[in-house]
């Protein structure tokens, strides 16, 4: 039997907990009713779930339990909101500003809005992935009615700071959402000290199950109401129609609750288990560079790039360690990315380039292993580029 790779990419998914799948299982064939029946008990059991659930995930970010939108993922609650909020406030400009570095979820909802005549502003960024605040303000020109920008870098963990962005977009007299796919379980958000109107998030990022994720949509100073994306029966305050998956959401405030309340220790292990990662490699290698900012970064992310490697060869060295060189949701491409591009880290570098997310399941042996192995697969490949090198020159 072939041994699986250590798995160092919980950025693209985690697993879901035993605890989370434990509160999960009644609600596949015990408590099966839908929330939507309101005549009998097997609809109010689910409806309770629900309830429950809503509260829950609004207490991860700081929200009232009726601001809260249950989607199918993150990218639904992108769309949603880009594409709602654009709707809704037409009428008052057309001018929606985001950033180079966002994930393609918003990045190319943006450029459909665009298409149907919506002005759009794609910010640049600093080197360490901050946004670029002179170029912010520039961008929040007279018009503009939504601002997007992502909590955390799905890359290269660079941790934005939303609460000055979100005034500065207020001040301009736009609505501000963020993408939360990254940050929510894994840094402290308060939508209401930071100001935030909309927020997206998904429960497979945080231990939760795939298929399944909330939107925030502020109710009050200033109501936000997006013109929904799917019709039909009235759900979710009218905002998202269709059947709720009560197991999911079940499983989605059950991860919730326990990033919540783990948060501030797992956050310690995650960011000293990093640093000792980062550690190693400069121990071990010349031409380590670490992309983004140290100071201020999700604790469980490491993307570094390697002097005189290649890309692709390394990563298909390190098959005994899944890692990756970026987004999953953009997987498939030999392009750089264009995250790494925004933030002026092409050519040599982007092309070896790797991403490294620890999680729950992480130990200090994963760690010593990856150090050890990329260690050994970064001499051997530049021993080989050497020689291959000295070669051609005879």
């Amino acid at each position: 039997m072939t041994t699986r790779p250590v798995y160092l990419d919980y950025h693209a998914t985690t697993p879901v907990d035993p605890r989370v799948l434990e509160a999960m299982l009644p609600y596949f064939t015990e408590v099966f009713g839908n929330p939507h029946s309101r005549q009998h008990a097997w609809g109010w059991e689910a409806e309770k779930a629900v309830d429950a659930a809503r509260a829950e995930v609004a207490a991860l970010i700081n929200a009232s339990a009726q601001e809260i939108i249950f989607t199918g993922g993150a990218t639904e609650s992108n769309n949603l909101a880009l594409r709602g909020m654009a709707e809704r406030l037409r009428d008052r400009g057309n001018r929606i500003v985001t950033v180079a570095t966002e994930h393609k979820s918003v990045l190319d909802t943006c450029l459909s809005l665009r298409d149907r005549g919506f002005e759009v502003e794609v910010v640049d960024v600093t080197s360490d992935g901050f946004v670029d605040l002179d170029r912010f303000r520039a961008a929040l020109a007279p018009g503009a009615i939504l601002v997007s920008v992502m909590a955390a870098n799905n890359e290269i963990g660079t941790v934005q700071p939303l609460g000055d962005l979100a005034r500065l977009a207020h001040e301009a007299g736009a609505l501000f959402h963020t993408d939360a796919a990254q940050g929510a379980g894994k840094v402290p958000i308060d939508v209401r000290a930071m100001e935030i109107d909309l927020l997206s998030m998904t429960a497979h990022k945080f231990y939760g199950p795939k298929g399944c994720g909330a939107l925030f949509v502020r109710r009050q100073k200033p109501k936000v109401l997006p013109v929904p994306l799917v019709e039909g029966g009235g759900q979710e305050n009218g905002v998202r129609s269709g059947t709720l998956n009560v197991p999911g959401i079940v499983g989605l405030a059950k991860a919730a609750e326990i990033c919540r309340t783990e948060m501030p220790a797992e956050s310690a292990r995650m960011s000293a288990l990093r640093n000792r990662l980062l550690e190693g490699l400069r121990r071990g290698l010349d031409g380590v560079r670490v992309n983004g900012t140290m100071a201020q970064r999700l604790p469980h992310n490491l993307h570094v790039s390697f002097d005189g490697v290649e890309g692709e060869a390394l990563l298909m060295a390190l098959g005994d360690l899944a890692v990756s060189t970026g987004s999953a949701c953009s997987s498939g491409s030999q392009a750089p990315s264009h995250v790494l591009k925004a933030i002026g880290a092409i050519g040599d570098r982007a092309g070896a380039s790797v991403r490294f997310g620890l999680g729950r399941g992480t130990t200090d042996q994963h760690i010593e292993f990856a150090i050890d192995r990329v260690v050994t697969v970064v001499k051997s490949l530049r021993r080989s580029l050497a020689s291959s090198a000295h070669s051609a020159g005879r």
